[in-house]
Protein backbone atom coordinates (compact mmCIF):
# COMPACT_ATOMS: atom_id res chain seq x y z
CA UNK A 1 0.00 0.00 0.00
CA UNK A 2 2.93 2.35 0.65
CA UNK A 3 5.15 1.30 -2.25
CA UNK A 4 6.30 4.41 -4.05
CA UNK A 5 3.75 6.57 -2.21
CA UNK A 6 4.33 10.04 -0.78
CA UNK A 7 3.42 10.66 2.87
CA UNK A 8 3.11 13.99 4.69
CA UNK A 9 3.33 14.22 8.49
CA UNK A 10 2.27 17.55 9.99
CA UNK A 11 3.94 18.26 13.30
CA UNK A 12 6.40 15.65 12.09
CA UNK A 13 9.29 16.65 14.38
CA UNK A 14 7.43 15.47 17.48
CA UNK A 15 7.51 12.11 19.25
CA UNK A 16 4.92 10.60 16.92
CA UNK A 17 6.70 11.81 13.79
CA UNK A 18 9.95 10.18 14.86
CA UNK A 19 8.17 6.92 15.71
CA UNK A 20 6.42 6.84 12.33
CA UNK A 21 9.70 7.48 10.56
CA UNK A 22 11.35 4.58 12.36
CA UNK A 23 8.53 2.42 11.02
CA UNK A 24 8.11 3.77 7.48
CA UNK A 25 11.75 4.09 6.51
CA UNK A 26 12.01 0.29 6.71
CA UNK A 27 9.37 0.02 3.95
CA UNK A 28 9.46 0.81 0.22
CA UNK A 29 7.69 4.16 0.69
CA UNK A 30 8.61 6.67 -1.99
CA UNK A 31 8.87 9.91 0.00
CA UNK A 32 8.11 11.17 3.51
CA UNK A 33 7.57 14.88 4.02
CA UNK A 34 8.05 16.40 7.47
CA UNK A 35 6.03 19.59 7.93
CA UNK A 36 6.63 21.70 11.04
CA UNK A 37 7.73 25.11 12.33
CA UNK A 38 10.81 23.83 14.15
CA UNK A 39 13.86 24.19 11.91
CA UNK A 40 16.25 22.99 14.63
CA UNK A 41 14.39 19.71 15.13
CA UNK A 42 14.13 19.27 11.38
CA UNK A 43 17.89 19.64 11.13
CA UNK A 44 18.34 17.12 13.94
CA UNK A 45 16.11 14.65 12.10
CA UNK A 46 17.94 15.25 8.83
CA UNK A 47 21.23 14.23 10.43
CA UNK A 48 19.74 11.41 12.46
CA UNK A 49 18.07 9.58 9.56
CA UNK A 50 20.19 10.69 6.58
CA UNK A 51 17.71 9.23 4.09
CA UNK A 52 17.11 10.73 0.65
CA UNK A 53 13.40 9.84 0.84
CA UNK A 54 12.99 12.30 3.71
CA UNK A 55 11.99 15.86 2.71
CA UNK A 56 11.52 18.81 5.06
CA UNK A 57 9.00 21.64 4.80
CA UNK A 58 9.04 24.66 7.10
CA UNK A 59 5.53 25.94 7.65
CA UNK A 60 2.57 26.24 9.98
CA UNK A 61 -0.81 24.55 9.67
CA UNK A 62 -2.33 27.92 10.61
CA UNK A 63 -1.09 29.20 7.23
CA UNK A 64 -3.15 27.55 4.48
CA UNK A 65 -0.72 28.46 1.70
CA UNK A 66 2.21 26.74 3.42
CA UNK A 67 0.36 23.49 4.12
CA UNK A 68 -1.29 23.55 0.69
CA UNK A 69 2.12 23.88 -0.99
CA UNK A 70 3.58 21.00 1.04
CA UNK A 71 0.55 18.85 0.14
CA UNK A 72 1.13 18.86 -3.62
CA UNK A 73 1.72 15.36 -4.93
CA UNK A 74 1.00 13.74 -1.55
CA UNK A 75 -0.90 10.44 -1.30
CA UNK A 76 -1.43 10.10 2.46
CA UNK A 77 -1.40 12.55 5.38
CA UNK A 78 -0.92 12.03 9.11
CA UNK A 79 -2.15 15.15 10.88
CA UNK A 80 -0.20 15.38 14.15
CA UNK A 81 0.44 19.12 14.43
CA UNK A 82 -1.06 20.36 17.69
CA UNK A 83 -0.65 22.30 20.89
CA UNK A 84 -0.75 19.50 23.47
CA UNK A 85 0.27 20.92 26.85
CA UNK A 86 -2.72 21.41 29.15
CA UNK A 87 -1.34 24.42 31.12
CA UNK A 88 -0.23 26.43 28.08
CA UNK A 89 -3.57 25.85 26.34
CA UNK A 90 -5.41 26.95 29.51
CA UNK A 91 -3.61 30.29 29.51
CA UNK A 92 -3.71 30.74 25.71
CA UNK A 93 -6.89 28.95 24.58
CA UNK A 94 -7.21 30.89 21.33
CA UNK A 95 -3.76 29.61 20.33
CA UNK A 96 -5.02 26.05 20.84
CA UNK A 97 -8.02 26.86 18.64
CA UNK A 98 -5.83 28.35 15.91
CA UNK A 99 -3.56 25.30 15.73
CA UNK A 100 -5.74 22.37 16.75
CA UNK A 101 -9.02 23.43 15.15
CA UNK A 102 -8.33 25.91 12.37
CA UNK A 103 -4.96 24.35 11.55
CA UNK A 104 -6.58 20.95 11.14
CA UNK A 105 -9.29 22.51 8.96
CA UNK A 106 -6.55 23.98 6.74
CA UNK A 107 -4.88 20.58 6.53
CA UNK A 108 -8.10 18.85 5.53
CA UNK A 109 -9.04 21.51 2.99
CA UNK A 110 -5.59 21.31 1.41
CA UNK A 111 -5.84 17.52 1.29
CA UNK A 112 -9.12 17.70 -0.61
CA UNK A 113 -7.82 20.40 -2.95
CA UNK A 114 -4.67 18.41 -3.72
CA UNK A 115 -6.45 15.09 -4.20
CA UNK A 116 -4.88 13.28 -1.24
CA UNK A 117 -6.20 9.73 -0.82
CA UNK A 118 -6.38 9.50 2.99
CA UNK A 119 -5.92 11.70 6.05
CA UNK A 120 -5.60 10.34 9.59
CA UNK A 121 -6.03 12.97 12.33
CA UNK A 122 -4.49 12.34 15.75
CA UNK A 123 -6.59 13.16 18.81
CA UNK A 124 -6.53 12.44 22.54
CA UNK A 125 -8.61 10.99 25.36
CA UNK A 126 -8.87 14.54 26.70
CA UNK A 127 -11.30 15.27 23.84
CA UNK A 128 -13.95 13.11 25.56
CA UNK A 129 -15.97 15.09 28.11
CA UNK A 130 -13.30 17.81 27.96
CA UNK A 131 -12.67 20.01 30.99
CA UNK A 132 -9.64 21.94 29.71
CA UNK A 133 -8.91 24.08 26.67
CA UNK A 134 -6.61 21.52 25.10
CA UNK A 135 -9.28 18.81 25.28
CA UNK A 136 -11.97 21.19 24.06
CA UNK A 137 -9.90 22.19 21.04
CA UNK A 138 -9.17 18.54 20.25
CA UNK A 139 -12.88 17.71 20.55
CA UNK A 140 -13.68 20.45 18.06
CA UNK A 141 -10.87 19.18 15.84
CA UNK A 142 -12.56 15.76 15.75
CA UNK A 143 -15.91 17.40 14.94
CA UNK A 144 -14.32 19.35 12.08
CA UNK A 145 -12.94 16.13 10.61
CA UNK A 146 -16.28 14.33 10.84
CA UNK A 147 -18.22 17.34 9.48
CA UNK A 148 -15.94 17.70 6.45
CA UNK A 149 -16.12 13.96 5.77
CA UNK A 150 -19.93 14.14 5.47
CA UNK A 151 -19.58 16.03 2.20
CA UNK A 152 -17.19 13.49 0.67
CA UNK A 153 -17.63 10.02 -0.81
CA UNK A 154 -15.33 7.04 -0.30
CA UNK A 155 -13.84 7.89 -3.70
CA UNK A 156 -12.76 11.30 -2.41
CA UNK A 157 -10.19 12.08 0.31
CA UNK A 158 -11.03 9.71 3.19
CA UNK A 159 -10.79 11.40 6.60
CA UNK A 160 -10.80 9.70 9.98
CA UNK A 161 -9.72 10.35 13.57
CA UNK A 162 -7.63 8.34 16.00
CA UNK A 163 -7.87 8.88 19.73
CA UNK A 164 -5.44 7.56 22.30
CA UNK A 165 -4.37 8.06 25.89
CA UNK A 166 -1.06 9.04 27.45
CA UNK A 167 1.90 8.02 25.32
CA UNK A 168 4.49 6.81 27.79
CA UNK A 169 7.80 8.71 27.87
CA UNK A 170 6.73 11.06 25.07
CA UNK A 171 7.91 14.66 25.15
CA UNK A 172 6.31 16.54 28.04
CA UNK A 173 4.88 13.41 29.68
CA UNK A 174 5.25 12.54 33.36
CA UNK A 175 7.59 9.53 33.06
CA UNK A 176 10.70 11.55 32.07
CA UNK A 177 9.93 13.91 34.97
CA UNK A 178 9.68 11.05 37.47
CA UNK A 179 12.89 9.50 36.15
CA UNK A 180 14.77 12.80 36.51
CA UNK A 181 13.51 13.10 40.08
CA UNK A 182 14.54 9.52 40.87
CA UNK A 183 18.03 9.96 39.43
CA UNK A 184 18.60 13.25 41.27
CA UNK A 185 17.35 11.84 44.58
CA UNK A 186 14.44 14.27 44.80
CA UNK A 187 10.94 13.36 46.01
CA UNK A 188 8.64 12.09 43.26
CA UNK A 189 5.88 14.66 42.88
CA UNK A 190 2.46 13.19 42.09
CA UNK A 191 -0.86 14.95 41.97
CA UNK A 192 -3.47 12.44 43.17
CA UNK A 193 -2.33 8.88 44.03
CA UNK A 194 -5.70 7.48 42.88
CA UNK A 195 -5.68 9.33 39.56
CA UNK A 196 -5.64 6.86 36.65
CA UNK A 197 -4.25 7.18 33.15
CA UNK A 198 -4.20 4.93 30.09
CA UNK A 199 -0.74 3.57 29.36
CA UNK A 200 0.29 3.36 25.71
CA UNK A 201 3.72 3.16 24.12
CA UNK A 202 4.77 5.08 21.02
CA UNK A 203 4.72 1.86 18.95
CA UNK A 204 1.13 1.33 20.18
CA UNK A 205 0.15 4.79 18.95
CA UNK A 206 1.74 4.10 15.58
CA UNK A 207 -0.13 0.78 15.30
CA UNK A 208 -3.42 2.57 16.02
CA UNK A 209 -2.77 5.16 13.33
CA UNK A 210 -1.75 2.49 10.82
CA UNK A 211 -4.90 0.51 11.62
CA UNK A 212 -7.01 3.60 10.93
CA UNK A 213 -4.97 4.25 7.80
CA UNK A 214 -5.77 0.78 6.45
CA UNK A 215 -9.37 0.37 7.61
CA UNK A 216 -10.80 3.87 8.04
CA UNK A 217 -13.96 5.01 6.30
CA UNK A 218 -15.28 8.54 6.04
CA UNK A 219 -15.68 10.10 9.49
CA UNK A 220 -14.59 7.07 11.53
CA UNK A 221 -12.90 7.52 14.90
CA UNK A 222 -10.61 4.70 16.04
CA UNK A 223 -9.69 3.94 19.64
CA UNK A 224 -7.17 1.35 20.77
CA UNK A 225 -7.95 -0.51 23.97
CA UNK A 226 -5.22 0.01 26.54
CA UNK A 227 -4.47 -0.82 30.17
CA UNK A 228 -4.36 1.87 32.84
CA UNK A 229 -2.62 2.48 36.13
CA UNK A 230 -2.85 4.92 39.01
CA UNK A 231 -0.20 7.62 39.20
CA UNK A 232 0.96 6.09 42.48
CA UNK A 233 1.38 2.68 40.81
CA UNK A 234 3.40 4.32 38.03
CA UNK A 235 5.67 6.06 40.54
CA UNK A 236 6.18 2.88 42.58
CA UNK A 237 6.87 0.88 39.41
CA UNK A 238 9.55 3.36 38.35
CA UNK A 239 11.14 3.12 41.80
CA UNK A 240 11.19 -0.65 41.36
CA UNK A 241 12.74 -0.42 37.89
CA UNK A 242 15.50 1.93 39.09
CA UNK A 243 15.89 0.22 42.46
CA UNK A 244 15.24 3.57 44.15
CA UNK A 245 13.76 4.60 47.48
CA UNK A 246 12.73 8.20 46.76
CA UNK A 247 9.98 9.64 48.88
CA UNK A 248 6.68 10.47 47.22
CA UNK A 249 5.27 13.98 47.64
CA UNK A 250 1.56 14.51 46.87
CA UNK A 251 0.85 17.89 45.28
CA UNK A 252 -2.90 17.69 44.73
CA UNK A 253 -4.77 17.84 41.45
CA UNK A 254 -3.66 20.57 39.07
CA UNK A 255 -6.06 22.91 37.35
CA UNK A 256 -7.58 21.29 34.25
CA UNK A 257 -6.84 17.67 35.25
CA UNK A 258 -9.38 14.86 35.46
CA UNK A 259 -9.16 12.08 38.02
CA UNK A 260 -9.84 9.52 35.26
CA UNK A 261 -9.59 9.83 31.49
CA UNK A 262 -12.14 8.52 29.00
CA UNK A 263 -11.46 7.15 25.51
CA UNK A 264 -15.04 6.38 24.47
CA UNK A 265 -18.09 8.16 25.88
CA UNK A 266 -21.20 6.14 26.62
CA UNK A 267 -23.00 7.92 23.76
CA UNK A 268 -20.24 6.84 21.36
CA UNK A 269 -19.99 3.34 22.79
CA UNK A 270 -23.67 2.78 22.01
CA UNK A 271 -22.86 2.98 18.29
CA UNK A 272 -19.23 1.78 18.38
CA UNK A 273 -18.09 -1.40 16.69
CA UNK A 274 -15.89 -3.61 18.86
CA UNK A 275 -13.03 -4.86 16.68
CA UNK A 276 -11.19 -6.76 19.40
CA UNK A 277 -8.18 -4.56 20.09
CA UNK A 278 -9.92 -1.46 18.78
CA UNK A 279 -13.22 0.40 18.78
CA UNK A 280 -14.49 1.91 15.55
CA UNK A 281 -16.83 4.83 16.28
CA UNK A 282 -18.80 5.44 13.13
CA UNK A 283 -19.63 8.99 12.15
CA UNK A 284 -23.11 10.22 13.04
CA UNK A 285 -24.63 10.48 9.57
CA UNK A 286 -27.84 12.27 10.59
CA UNK A 287 -28.51 15.78 9.33
CA UNK A 288 -30.11 18.74 11.12
CA UNK A 289 -33.58 17.30 10.53
CA UNK A 290 -33.06 14.24 12.75
CA UNK A 291 -35.65 13.64 15.47
CA UNK A 292 -33.63 11.85 18.12
CA UNK A 293 -32.15 15.06 19.48
CA UNK A 294 -35.52 16.80 19.76
CA UNK A 295 -38.20 14.16 20.23
CA UNK A 296 -36.74 10.69 20.62
CA UNK A 297 -34.34 9.02 23.00
CA UNK A 298 -32.14 5.94 22.81
CA UNK A 299 -32.32 3.28 25.53
CA UNK A 300 -28.96 1.78 24.62
CA UNK A 301 -27.25 4.99 25.74
CA UNK A 302 -29.09 5.01 29.06
CA UNK A 303 -27.79 1.58 30.10
CA UNK A 304 -24.30 1.93 28.62
CA UNK A 305 -21.05 3.06 30.22
CA UNK A 306 -17.94 4.91 29.17
CA UNK A 307 -14.67 3.21 28.30
CA UNK A 308 -12.35 4.91 30.76
CA UNK A 309 -9.08 4.53 32.64
CA UNK A 310 -11.19 3.69 35.69
CA UNK A 311 -12.89 0.60 34.22
CA UNK A 312 -10.28 -0.74 31.80
CA UNK A 313 -7.69 -3.38 32.74
CA UNK A 314 -5.81 -1.96 35.76
CA UNK A 315 -2.09 -2.70 36.07
CA UNK A 316 -0.41 -3.46 39.41
CA UNK A 317 3.15 -2.39 40.27
CA UNK A 318 4.82 -5.49 38.80
CA UNK A 319 2.78 -5.33 35.59
CA UNK A 320 3.50 -1.61 35.25
CA UNK A 321 7.22 -2.22 35.81
CA UNK A 322 7.24 -4.92 33.13
CA UNK A 323 5.57 -2.54 30.69
CA UNK A 324 8.06 0.22 31.51
CA UNK A 325 10.98 -2.12 30.82
CA UNK A 326 9.80 -2.44 27.22
CA UNK A 327 10.24 1.30 26.62
CA UNK A 328 13.34 2.34 24.70
CA UNK A 329 13.54 5.47 26.86
CA UNK A 330 13.75 3.41 30.07
CA UNK A 331 16.30 1.02 28.58
CA UNK A 332 18.51 3.94 27.60
CA UNK A 333 18.23 5.55 31.01
CA UNK A 334 19.13 2.29 32.73
CA UNK A 335 22.14 2.05 30.42
CA UNK A 336 23.38 5.40 31.70
CA UNK A 337 22.09 7.79 29.03
CA UNK A 338 21.77 11.28 30.49
CA UNK A 339 18.35 12.07 29.02
CA UNK A 340 17.13 8.91 27.29
CA UNK A 341 17.51 10.28 23.79
CA UNK A 342 20.44 8.10 22.80
CA UNK A 343 22.32 11.19 21.59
Amino acid sequence: MLKGQTILITGGTGSFGNAVLDRFLTTDVGEIRIFSRDEKKQDDMRHKYNDSRLKFYIGDVRDFDSINTAMRGVDFVFSAAALKQVPSCEFYPIQAVKTNVLGTENTLKAAVQQGVKRVVVLSTDKAVYPINAMGMSKALMEKVTVAMSRNLSEKDTVMCNTRYGNVMASRGSVIPLFVRQIRSGEPITITDPEMTRFMMSLPDSVELVLFAFKHGRQGDTFVQKAPAATILTLAEALKKVFNANNKIHILGTRHGEKKHECLVSREEKARAEDLGDYYRIKADSRDLNYKKYFAEGEKKISVGEDYSSENTNRLDINEMAALLMKLEFIQRMLAGDSDGTGV
